[in-house]
């Protein structure tokens, strides 16, 4: 007779199971015939898999929180590695056709003096941080080459006059500044565009001033401050109405102090609206205001027709600092061309900047300015 399929039952811990086999097809008597599992096998027929215990989710691990140290230019805190950055000086145009000016509000400290034909010009020195556009770029001088050189800055520019052409092929390659000439550079790291006439189209950016950084062997370093910063007043300590006017043949410049932002902010002429830098679109608004009074006199350069100028910035002469929106008559010294020009009040005493931005506005001891002085509001009186 045949047999039907066979049935094995799993027993427990793999040892010998006994299963019957079925009689013949459609009864259920047993044949007696008997089926052994080997020992060590592991039976699973049968049993219900145990789901998987979930893995636990691992615990990310935790972000160093940065260390923030005083940048050397501003006193704001910044990340270690933006401590060490070259200073880089630019040399800005400032004729009307120039208008919106790039990178002024990336900048750590801005400079403007006169610079041809009663035309000003500004030098933007980036050091904590680099502008997503500057320009447009202009021609060098000397006064400015000795300003860059407080910190041996990469000083960028495009020819410049004979006075400054002739200290930068001497002593550009570290010794005073380093050199990144326009005439180099035009059409890699500095490059002109297509929406402004030239030669007022010359810009550059953070991308290719790093790379002009490195084809003239300028290396990052540690760098030492050489004015000190401190905290902001309490805003209920800011004075209001401070205004600060300088008087350039070219034009007018005014600061007028804003106690919210506790920031000075910069109308050209007689604007309405402040000035608006036209890399970022945001109004341009330092936080130190500071007018330096020094002699000029022409450059015998052979270019009388130029106008152009030399200035006694070495030296000492009246400074005018505002920050804080209170305004302090004192003086500025600057030993040598490579010495910093430093700041001290009537008494002589080193001045406390705020830290942030510092504009430098460097005048004619013939040029005229406006202080008017604001005052601090008395909240402890009642109404």
């Amino acid at each position: 007779m045949a047999l039907a399929v066979v049935a094995i039952a799993v027993g427990v811990g793999g040892g010998f199971l006994m299963a019957a086999a079925t009689g013949p097809a459609g009864t259920s008597e047993p044949s007696g015939t008997a089926f052994a599992i080997a020992p060590g096998t592991s039976p699973t027929a049968g049993i219900a898999t145990p789901p998987p215990s979930p893995s636990p989710t691992p615990e990310p691990t935790p972000e160093p929180t940065p260390i923030l140290v005083p940048a050397p230019l501003t006193g704001l805190p910044v990340g270690q590695p933006a401590t060490v950055q070259h200073p880089i000086a630019i040399m800005v145009d400032d004729q009307k056709d120039a208008r919106p000016q790039a990178g002024f509000n990336a900048a750590d400290v801005v400079w403007q003096a006169p610079a041809e034909g009663g035309i000003p010009r500004y030098m933007l020195i980036f050091q904590s941080r680099l502008p997503t556009s500057v320009g447009p770029i202009r021609s060098a001088r000397q006064y400015y080459i000795e300003w860059a050189a407080e910190w041996r800055a990469i000083y960028a520019h495009i020819g410049g006059s004979g006075q400054a052409q002739r200290t930068l092929a001497a002593e550009g390659r570290g010794q005073l500044v380093f050199n990144a000439d326009g005439f180099r550079f035009d059409g890699s790291d500095m490059y002109r565009v297509s929406n402004r006439p030239a030669p007022h189209n010359l810009f550059s950016d953070a991308k290719h001033l790093r790379s002009m950084e490195a084809a003239i062997g300028a290396k990052d370093g540690p760098l030492t401050p050489v004015w000190a910063f401190g905290a902001p007043l309490d805003a209920d300590a800011r004075p209001v109405g401070t205004t600060i006017t300088i008087h350039y043949p070219y034009e007018t410049i005014t600061y007028r102090y804003d106690p919210p932002t506790n920031t000075y902010l910069r109308y050209i002429d007689r604007a309405k609206a402040p000035q608006v830098d036209a890399a970022d679109g945001k109004v341009v608004a330092p936080v130190n205001v500071v007018i330096l009074r020094m002699r000029f006199g022409p450059l015998n350069d052979g270019h009388p027709e130029k106008k152009r100028l030399e200035a006694s910035d070495v030296g000492s002469g009246e400074a005018i600092i505002s920050s804080n929106g209170h305004v302090i008559r004192g003086k500025w010294k600057k030993a040598s061309i490579t010495a910093p020009t430093l700041l001290f009040d009537a008494a002589g005493k080193a001045l406390t900047l705020t830290a942030g931005q510092t504009f430098v506005q460097v005048i004619p001891l013939t040029y005229a300015f406006e202080i008017h002085r604001g005052a601090v509001p008395d909240i402890g009186r009642q109404s």
